[in-house]
C-alpha cells in the first residue's frame, strides 16, 4: 500500500497545471545533441498524422538499404535509446552499419504539436490513448520512413507500450502487416491480467482514479515543465534517499527488482529524459485491458460505445490480423510485461517468429531499454532476429 501512495503522489505532484510556468531555456539534452556526443549527425524529419498531430522522428542515417524504426515505452521518448550512450541500441546499431530511425508518439517532449490544437491550453490534444498511437502515429512513421527511404518495408524494434502499438495497427489496418518486415518485441505489453501487486491493485482501482482526474478535468500526466522535472530529478538523485523512494518504492515494484542493472550512478541522465507526458487516457486504456481481461479498444461506457462501435463493448483487437513476422523477449522477472501475459500473446499471434525468456534470471521491464550491461545478455539475440529475417533476404513476396 506504501508504493500505492508513493506513485499516486508524484504523478499528481506531476499533472498538467493549466497555470505552470512553460519550459525553460535550460532544457534537457537533446537527442541530436546526445547523438552528437558519440560521433553521430542526426536528420529530423516530421511526421504528419491524419488527425492532425506533428510527430518527431531522428534518423541516424546508415550504409544499409533497409531502414530500422525503434519505438519507445511508455511515459518515454526517443532518447530512451541513446541513453546508455555507447552501448545503448541506437549506436550500437549505427555502429554496424544500420540506418537507424527513432519515432516518438504524440505528447512526449518532442511530439507536442498539432495543426491547430495547443497542448498547453485544449483538452482534446489529450484525447488519445495506445489506440491512436498505433492507429496513427505509427502508420504515419512508417509512411514516413518508407517515403524517405524509398523501399517497401522496415525492421522494427519496439519496447513495451512500443510493441502494443505494431499489434494495434496490424490488427486494425492490415495492409501495413506488408510494410514491417519483422517487429522485435522486448518486453511485450497487450495482456496485463497476470501483473502482482501493486500495480494490480491500481488497475482495480483505476476507475476511480480516472473519474476523480475527469472531474479536475487532468488530461496530462507527466506534464513537461522544466521546474517539476528540476524538482523531481533533485529528490530522485539524493544518496541513498533517492534511490529508495524513487527506483525502490516506485519503480522496481511495477517493474520488476534489478538494482545491479539499474545503477544509482545512472539516475542523473535517467531523470533528465524520463518520464515524460502522456495522456491520464492512455493510462486508463491500459488499466481496462488488465480489468477487462481484454485486449480491446478504449471502452466509454455503453451509451458512448454504442455511438463509436455500434455495440455496448468495445471490440477486441483481431490479433489473427498481425500477419507481420513477431519476436516476443520477455524477462522472467518482468512485473509488467509477465511470461504468463506474454504467453497468452504468443497464443493470439499467427506468425511468431521467435518467443524467447532472457536467460538471466533478474531480468526486468526496464533492463530491455536501460540495463547496464544489455548489450552483454540482450542484444545478440536481438541481431539473431535482424540477421535471421534480413529483409535483403526475405523475398517481396512475403506471405501474409
Amino acid at each position: 500500500m506504501r508504493q500505492i501512495i508513493v506513485l499516486l503522489v508524484c504523478c499528481v505532484v506531476l499533472m498538467k497545471n493549466r497555470t505552470a510556468q512553460s519550459l525553460g531555456k535550460d532544457r534537457n539534452v537533446s537527442f541530436p545533441e546526445l547523438a552528437s556526443k558519440y560521433g553521430y549527425t542526426t536528420e529530423l524529419y516530421d511526421a504528419f498524422t491524419e488527425d492532425g498531430y506533428i510527430l518527431r522522428l531522428f534518423r541516424i542515417p546508415g550504409v544499409r538499404k533497409v531502414p530500422i524504426l525503434l519505438m519507445h515505452g511508455i511515459l518515454d521518448s526517443a532518447d530512451t535509446w541513446i541513453i546508455r550512450g555507447n552501448t545503448s541500441l541506437a549506436i550500437t546499431l549505427a555502429n554496424q552499419g544500420y540506418d537507424v530511425w527513432l519515432g516518438n508518439c504524440r505528447g512526449n517532449r518532442y511530439s507536442r504539436r498539432h495543426i491547430y490544437l495547443d497542448p498547453n491550453v485544449d483538452d482534446d490534444f489529450w484525447d488519445f490513448s495506445f489506440h491512436e498511437y498505433g492507429f496513427y502515429d505509427l502508420a504515419a512513421i512508417i509512411n514516413t520512413v518508407l517515403y524517405i527511404t524509398d523501399v517497401e518495408r522496415l525492421d522494427a524494434i519496439g519496447h513495451s507500450q512500443g510493441t502494443t502499438i505494431f499489434y494495434v495497427l496490424g490488427s486494425t489496418r492490415p495492409e501495413y502487416n506488408q510494410k514491417v518486415n519483422v517487429i522485435v518485441s522486448l518486453a511485450p505489453v497487450c495482456y496485463l491480467q497476470n501483473v502482482p501487486p501493486p500495480l494490480e491493485t491500481v488497475i482495480q482501482y483505476s476507475p476511480i482514479i480516472y473519474n476523480l482526474l475527469k472531474s479536475l478535468h487532468v488530461q496530462e500526466v507527466f506534464e513537461e515543465n522544466e521546474q517539476k522535472k528540476k524538482d523531481l530529478k533533485a529528490l530522485c538523485v539524493k544518496p541513498l534517499i533517492g534511490y529508495a523512494i524513487c527506483i525502490y518504492d516506485i519503480m522496481f515494484p511495477i517493474t520488476g527488482y534489478d538494482a545491479e542493472e539499474l545503477e544509482a550512478d545512472f539516475l542523473p541522465i535517467f531523470f533528465d529524459h524520463f518520464p515524460t507526458s502522456t495522456s491520464v487516457k492512455n493510462l486508463y486504456h491500459f488499466a481496462q485491458v488488465g480489468y477487462r481481461r481484454q485486449f480491446a479498444r478504449f471502452d466509454y461506457g455503453v451509451d458512448r460505445n454504442l455511438d463509436m462501435y455500434g455495440y455496448p463493448n468495445p471490440p477486441k483487437y483481431e490479433l489473427e490480423n498481425v500477419k507481420m513476422r513477431v519476436a516476443l523477449f520477455v524477462g522472467a522477472n518482468d512485473f509488467l510485461s509477465t511470461v504468463e501475459d506474454v504467453a497468452i500473446l504468443k497464443q493470439n499471434l499467427p506468425n511468431v517468429v521467435r518467443h524467447l525468456v532472457i536467460p538471466r534470471r533478474k531480468m526486468n521491464h526496464a533492463d530491455f531499454a536501460w540495463g547496464l550491461h544489455m548489450n552483454e545478455y540482450l542484444y545478440p539475440y536481438i541481431f539473431d532476429v535482424l540477421n535471421t529475417y534480413a529483409s535483403e533476404n526475405v523475398s517481396s513476396d512475403m506471405s501474409i
